[in-house]
């Protein structure tokens, strides 16, 4: 089985990337005939954008039990309503996950921000796209993994966790590959750049899951990361202010974007379509990709090792390292 560790790091030009994973490769559907029928799904984020899409493929699969993670109730339930009229069969909220959900197959976990300026969040004091791309997103993952071993579909197939990601890691500079501590780092605003931060903070991700896979069985649970490509009509850019930026990004995504729906067909891919072999793999144009190059070099082994041990320690309230290694039983 050859993953994304596995195979040689890539030397195309990131132009190159962009440019064939927008335009050349062709979505790959689920086959007729798929069905979730008795299976539960959760997807954060989901009340817009590729998240309400996603949703809303599983339903079209028959999916029987759907759980809306979002931050505000008001849209999560605008959200649902719309989802009921299209499938009045789909059954309500799950909020307390272990307690009240006998059986989880899929989990998608749709987080994503792009700002244009330097901001934190004021409960933890990072930088917003540190939190909400990597940390956050990362926390929870640890926190259901073995939520999702107990609760795997019968039969001993594993749970399905796809993590939203971006080709633009395969862009990162690693301007902060010096800095000892590393994490830390993104929130000194001398340090943030614009183009780059973005890139650096879903980078992370792929440093992450290179070291998880060693704790995580494949036959456990099925852990990987999903680019859905440049995307028109979502809030990745909701941050963007000024008449003339708004016009820009409108209009770079009307030419070059994905639909939505096209998009959100990654993640749908991820879950449904692409099996143990995809374990551990960094998913791109719905297939395994290489990490990202710097991985691979003797200074990446040094600096990812750094981000997993850093992301332990950040989470070590929540005893997080014991979690990880529990995953080995």
């Amino acid at each position: 089985m050859v993953g994304s560790k596995d195979l040689p790091p890539s030397t195309v030009p990131f132009s190159t990337v962009f440019l064939h994973n927008q335009f050349c490769e062709k979505p790959q559907w689920p086959a007729p005939g798929t069905s979730l029928a008795g299976q539960t799904a959760i997807v954060t984020g989901c009340n817009t954008g590729l998240g309400f899409e996603a949703a809303m493929q599983l339903l079209e699969l028959g999916l029987s039990r759907l759980v809306l993670a979002v931050r505000s109730t008001e849209r999560g339930n605008a959200a649902a309503d719309k989802m009921r009229l299209a499938h009045p069969r789909g059954q309500a909220f799950a909020r307390r996950v272990e307690i009240q959900l006998p059986r989880i197959d899929i989990v998608i976990l749709n987080a994503g921000l792009i700002k244009l300026a330097f901001a934190t969040v004021e409960s933890t004091g990072h930088e917003e796209q540190l939190q909400v791309n990597y940390l956050s997103t990362m926390f929870l993952a640890i926190l259901l993994l073995p939520i999702l071993k107990d609760k795997r579909p019968l039969g001993g197939a594993p749970s399905h966790l796809t993590i939203v990601n971006a080709a633009l890691a395969l862009a990162a500079k690693n301007q902060y590959k010096g800095c000892n501590p590393l994490i830390p780092a993104f929130d000194d605003p001398k340090l943030w750049l614009r183009e780059e931060t973005y890139n650096a903070s879903k980078q992370l991700a792929h440093m992450f899951l290179w070291h998880l896979v060693d704790y995580v069985s494949a036959d456990d649970v099925i852990v990987n990361l999903s680019d859905p490509a440049w995307c028109k009509g979502t809030d990745l850019t909701r941050d963007v202010e000024g008449a003339g930026m708004k016009l820009a990004v409108k209009a770079f995504g009307g030419l070059t974007g994905r639909p939505p729906r096209v998009g959100a067909s990654c993640f749908v891919d991820a879950v449904v379509n692409k099996g143990k072999e995809s374990h551990g793999c960094f998913l791109m144009s719905w297939k395994i990709h290489p990490f990202a190059a710097f991985l691979y070099t003797p200074e990446g082994k040094v600096v990812s090792r750094r981000v997993w041990e850093e992301t332990l320690a950040e989470f070590e309230f929540a005893g997080v390292r014991q979690i990880v290694e529990s995953m080995r039983a």
